[in-house]
């Protein structure tokens, strides 16, 4: 959200229908505005805008709020969590490329970090499924020069710049310092998959959870080229 005027704002939507846009909400900075709370952070809300040329902003006309989100009481990781969430879908969707899976996956990782469960496990989901939907999502299940499937035959690392699990007998270079196991690698595939419910059911450890931090954490920071601001916010 941006001042364009003495009364009005830019603000930037992600929509189920049309994607990330941005819109000039009239007369939003006034006290007696027509859009009320709507226009808050992480709000979920039902908007009417028109849509304009190419070279101007599109003009928002009605929103209406359906569901706040609102993070568990003295927990500052489920806060920062629904900020790295905005974060993420701002930095890696484009202009009306519209995402309902990814619209929908977001909604419930908030509501996810409203309550008691496991706040790392839901924002690997989510980072998982935005870079599934922008066509980014790195190859766990085998090796991605030869194809090897993961299995505990061989040991496998993880390179960013290939795109995804790299066994040991493809090595060129110097053994990596750390490897990822089979175990973790099975994990990122049932968290990446499209069902929005079966991958609840998984367990993750802690040291598994280190190796998913670790392909994600150097994925994301080869996509944007640095790393998420609100990542060292987060407590993991």
């Amino acid at each position: 959200m941006a001042d364009f005027s003495e009364s009005s704002r830019v603000v930037t939507l992600f929509t189920r229908d049309f994607g990330k846009v941005a819109v000039v909400a009239k007369g939003a900075k006034r006290l007696k505005n027509p859009f009320e709370a709507a226009l808050d952070l992480l709000t979920v809300c039902e908007v009417v805008f028109l849509r304009k040329s190419s070279s101007s902003l599109d003009i928002l006309t009605e929103a209406h709020l359906r569901k706040r989100f609102r993070p568990r009481p003295g927990d500052l990781g489920s806060l920062y969590g629904g900020y790295y969430v905005a974060e993420l879908l701002d930095a890696l969707s484009e202009e009306y490329d519209a995402h309902p899976v990814l619209f929908d996956e977001s909604t419930l990782a908030l509501e996810r970090l409203s309550t008691e469960f496991r706040a790392d496990l839901t924002l690997v989901r989510f980072e998982l499924v935005i870079l599934r939907e922008i066509g980014q999502l790195p190859a766990f299940d085998a090796c991605v020069a030869c194809g090897e499937p993961v299995g505990p035959t061989r040991q496998f690392t993880f390179k960013v710049s290939q795109g995804g699990l790299v066994c040991s007998e493809c090595l060129i270079e110097e053994p990596p310092r750390h490897w990822i196991s089979p175990e973790s690698a099975a994990v990122l595939c049932g968290l990446a998959q499209e069902s929005s419910t079966a991958w609840q059911q998984i367990s993750v450890t802690t040291g598994q959870m280190q190796d998913l931090r670790l392909v994600l954490n150097s994925t994301l920071a080869h996509i944007l080229g640095r790393r998420p601001k609100m990542l060292r916010y987060l407590p993991f």
